[in-house]
Order: structure tokens, then sequence, then C-alpha cells
């Protein structure tokens, strides 16, 4: 490759970088440009490790030819396992083991074909491999992400020129470093949807991070608690709660995100989520949708959970609507993006009268009054009551019982729902 054609790569890479051009359009343009510059690349492997609370990694491939993979993939934790003896296996690991930065194969060797993949590789006509590691340093290293992997390869019988490798010794680190680049904007959007919440995440990736400025808007309140968590964590081993915590949390979270509620809070085993938009009535029923799966997926789970000899449970649920404030709430070392107000500590409340009035669902006024024609049928009152800390007696409000015990009605309830 020309010095010059390497140079306008560099620059090139440089400013696809800086731009934040996707990984799998960067690997792609990259072994292109390299393939016109004279590098006959046949295949690109490239791997870095993210955080992410269920793949250890990421990576991205190139084919000199058609292929039906995939030119992303994800992998999981590489410490138990199959994905534990393929690392093993790997010339990566081996690389590790040796303290070796670039690694050359020769893929009819029949000794390279003890490394895991490179039998496939060389059964698809590649012939040579160079593989490096660029090690990120303490100061760059970001959990588990250390290292920017990759191999390159040719079909070529002779292998990499050495002038090739030069090029490639002085192109890969500047790729790794925009893919390690676009990584991190990706680990930082993953822990703020994952910490925040999805909605609260971009409010913040877009500067709302300024302490003491909340929005105020309506919004339908969420709170979900479960039932007899605490007699049950008396019960269950330490190693059991917090996946009994975590099954229960995602099945609430998953029917939340379905239905286009976004969850602000944990609080133990409670649930604090929100649904907001223009059409407050759309709102108030993609709620009411929300409830609904949540008891499909937790009957879903209890039956999973039963078979293993697991302890099971429910949960009551409390919805109401008011003006609450959003944004951000704290110290200027921890601030934390949620919503406060009356009408949030109401919403607990309500949540909280489920065990006292045995009912699992219960909704305030403010929530029927707002719900359109067809949805206040389905709705029954369970009277007036006085909820603590509270100024003021609410009526509250549960789903018609005829839903649970007559097919036909539920069937009505399910359609409206998913109009």
């Amino acid at each position: 490759m020309e010095l010059s054609t390497r140079l306008d790569l560099m620059n090139w890479l440089v400013g696809q970088g800086l731009t934040g051009l996707p990984e799998t359009d960067l690997i792609r343009g990259f072994c292109e440009r390299c393939c016109a510059g004279g590098l006959e690349l046949s295949r690109a492997i490239v791997a870095i490790d993210t955080l992410h609370p269920i793949y250890e990694g990421r990576g991205f491939r190139w084919n000199d030819r058609p292929s039906n993979e995939s030119e992303t993939f994800e992998y999981r934790s590489s410490s138990e396992g199959d994905a534990a003896k393929n690392w093993r296996r790997s010339a990566f690991h081996h690389m590790l083991e040796k303290g070796l930065d670039e690694l050359i194969l020769d893929l009819v060797d029949e000794g390279t074909l003890k490394f895991s993949l490179m039998s496939d590789l060389a059964d698809k006509g590649h012939r040579h491999l160079v593989a490096f590691i660029h090690r990120f340093g303490e100061a760059g290293t970001l959990g588990e992400m250390d290292c920017f992997y990759s191999y390159w390869l040719t079909r070529r019988a002779d292998g990499f020129r050495e002038s090739e490798l030069a090029a490639l010794r002085d192109l890969v680190p500047l790729l790794g470093l925009a893919v390690k680049s676009g990584q991190q904007i990706d680990i930082v959007r993953t822990l703020g949807r994952v910490y925040l919440g999805r909605d609260a995440s971009e409010q913040v990736l877009r500067g709302r991070i300024s302490r003491g400025v909340p929005e105020r808007i309506n919004a339908v309140l969420w709170f979900s608690d479960l039932r007899g968590s605490t007699r049950i964590s008396e019960g269950i081993g330490p190693d059991e709660m917090i996946p009994f915590l975590n099954d229960y949390a995602e099945a609430s979270i998953d029917a939340i995100h379905d239905a286009g509620g976004d969850v602000l809070k944990l609080i133990g085993d409670g649930v604090l989520a929100v649904f907001t938009g223009e059409d407050m009535a759309e709102a108030r029923r993609a709620a009411l949708k929300a409830e609904h799966a949540f008891r499909l997926n937790m009957a879903e789970l209890n039956g999973r959970r039963s078979a293993d000899g697991r302890p099971v449970t429910t949960a009551y649920i409390g919805l109401h609507v008011g003006e609450v404030f959003y944004g951000n709430i704290g110290s200027e070392d921890r601030l934390d993006f949620t919503v406060v107000g009356p009408a949030v500590n109401e919403v607990s409340r309500i949540a909280s009268m489920c065990n006292s009035i045995d009912r699992e669902l219960l909704m305030s006024s403010e929530f029927l009054g707002g719900l359109d024609s067809t949805g206040r049928r389905y709705l029954v009152s369970t009277g007036r009551y006085a909820l603590r800390g509270i100024g003021r007696a609410q009526d509250l409000y549960t789903l018609d019982p005829d839903i649970t015990a007559d097919e036909v009605v539920a069937g009505s309830y399910e359609r409206y729902l998913s109009n």
C-alpha cells in the first residue's frame, strides 16, 4: 500500500471516528478501502468487550464475498460453559497468555488448526491470518473493556507481504480507537437506559443534567409492589432473593416497556413508572394494557417457578394521574432523574391500599375520569377511603370481576386494550 493511500485512510478513520460512523459501516469502509489500495484482505473480524447486563462484548465481521453471516455479533461471558471452552482455544487467549501483541498464522499448517475457528476459515479458502491485540492501559480500561481484538485474513497463498503487514500495524490502532469511541457511546446509552430508564436516559444524553430544572408534566403514574415479599425473603436464602426479585422485576418492566411506559425507579421490590403523551386517555389505556400483560407474565413466571419448587407471588398495582415535576433532583455530586410531587405519594398509597381491601389493582378517580367511555365500563368502585398521609378521602376503582369470570367479557376487554 502506497504511503499516500495509507495517509488518506488514516485521515478517513479519524474523520469517521469523530463523526460517529456506525461500527459496521466503519469496518466495511475500512476493508474496502484497504482492498482498493492494494491490500488483499479476504476477511476481517474485530471484537471489543463492553459494559452490558447480558453481553460481555460485541464483534463485527467483513467478508470479501457474499455471506449469510451477520455483520455484527454479541458474545456472552467467556468465564463459563461453551463460551469459556471456545475462548480458551482461541488465538487471542493464546496471545494473552504468551504476552503477544501480534500473531501470524498459516492456515495450511496443521498446528494452526488447534485454535478455534481456524479450520472453518481454512475450509472457506482463507490461507493466512494476522491477529492483533491492542491494549488500552489502566486509564483507558472500562470494566472488562481493556483490549481491541482483530483478525485479518487473505486468500493469497504466500500470505501478507511485509509492506501490507506494516500498513495494518499503522492503521489498525486507529481503527481500534474509532471503534472504542463508538462503543463508549453505546455504553453510556446502555447504562443510561438500564439505570435511569429509557426516557430519562434520552433526556440526560440530550444535555438535561442541570440540577433543579425540572419540567412540569401530566402523567399516568404506576406503582407496583410484590405481595408478601418480606415473608418470602425470611424463608429463602440470600442467594435466592436476588433471582426472586429479578424474575418479577423483569415481568413488570417488560410489560411496562412493551406498552410504551417508562420505568423510573426500582424501590426494593417496588416499581415506579410513568405513561405520558399528548393523548392522556391513550396513556391511561396503555397503563391498563401494561397491567394486563404483567398479570400474564406473572402467570407464566409462577408456572415455571412452581415447577422448580421455588417461591411465587403476585403484585399490588396502583394507578393514578396527576401533575408531577420531572427532572434532576439531588446534590451537585449525586442527581436522580425522576418524578416528584403529591401525585407520586398518592399512587404509592393507592397501591398500599390494595392489601387492606384485598384487591390486586386499584385506580384513582382521576384515572377513571380521563379514561374513554368504553374503558370506564370495565371499572367498578371499591368504595371511598382515607389514604395514609393524604389529606382527602378518595374513591378507588378496580377491574370488573366479570373480566376474570366471564370469557365473553374477558375477550371484549382484551380487544379494547389491543385497539
